[in-house]
């Protein structure tokens, strides 16, 4: 029988092997203590740990906590009682690596979600962008296997784990501002410095770009049919639908309304009789 009390009521067949009755009320003990210093140490990560961590990684992290104390109590008992385990053992080690060869990719998740959990890049809510994968939208959680991403179309995306912690991750809102940047270009007949004031005025137009840092306007290329400039402004993080979208549009009022041109590709095609020479465009 794998449980049988003998004759003298001092020792109890378990599993084989004769254990004491006091040492099984030591082992008792012990597990009675583990899953109390498993609740004490818990409680006490909530308080003082959890409240700094995203709501999903405490909680996955206060499982983790709990139960390893339980399970190293166990296994305390389990050595306490002189119990062989080592068939058993052998028998799970070789299944152990049958299942590790058919979930390499589960583990893998497994490690690389606990890595991300504490390296944490971002936090929930916070927008980023994987560039590998051309995935960019909101951050809604971080579980043991996988990441959810809520994209702008109002689709979900489930990022398996590994994916994210190899790959490079963009945190758009990690910063309180963001920086702005839209091209265009103008004729080459255009006055530059000119031009470059009429784009500040536009930009200082807008209510949420910022006067610190301070606009930037760059000639960025002299191109084949146009003179590319570059527009720099900074806003708060959280006013990108208040400005992105319009930013172009005011410029272009501006400087239509101060007579400036953006030209469209021009080619210009000499013959050899340079009598003959004119100007087309496509």
């Amino acid at each position: 029988m794998v449980f049988e009390i003998f004759s003298d009521s001092t020792t109890i067949n378990l599993f084989g092997s004769q254990v004491s009755v006091t040492s099984l009320l030591v082992g008792i003990i012990i597990m009675v203590v583990g899953v109390v210093a498993a609740r004490i140490i818990g409680t006490l990560f909530k308080k003082y740990f959890a409240a700094n961590l995203p709501g999903n990684v405490a909680a996955n992290l206060y499982k983790l906590i709990y139960y390893g104390i339980i399970i190293i109590a166990l296994l305390a008992v389990i050595t306490s009682q002189g119990i062989d385990l080592s068939g058993l053992m052998v028998a799970g080690g070789i299944f152990g690596i049958v299942i590790g060869f058919a979930a390499q990719s589960v583990v893998s998740n497994l490690f690389s979600g606990i890595f991300l959990m504490f390296d944490r890049p971002a936090k929930t809510g916070d927008l980023i962008e994987i560039p590998q994968s051309n995935t960019y939208g909101k951050l809604m959680d971080i579980t043991i296997f996988s990441t959810r991403i809520k994209l702008f179309d109002g689709s979900i995306m489930r990022v398996p784990n590994e994916k994210i912690f190899t790959s490079e991750i963009r945190n758009v809102s990690g910063s309180e501002v963001r920086r702005l940047e839209v091209a265009l270009g103008i004729a080459y007949k255009e006055d530059i410095d000119h031009t470059i004031s009429v784009i500040k005025k536009a930009v200082s137009k807008l209510a949420y770009v910022l006067s610190e840092p301070k606009p930037e306007v760059w000639t960025e290329q002299l191109a084949d049919s146009s003179i590319n400039l570059k527009v720099l402004a900074w806003i708060p993080r959280d006013e990108w639908d208040n400005v992105g979208p319009i930013l172009l549009k005011e410029i272009k009022k501006e400087i239509d309304e101060a007579g400036i041109e953006i030209p469209f590709p021009q080619r210009v095609i000499h013959y050899a009789d340079k009598t003959k020479s004119f100007e087309a465009t496509k």
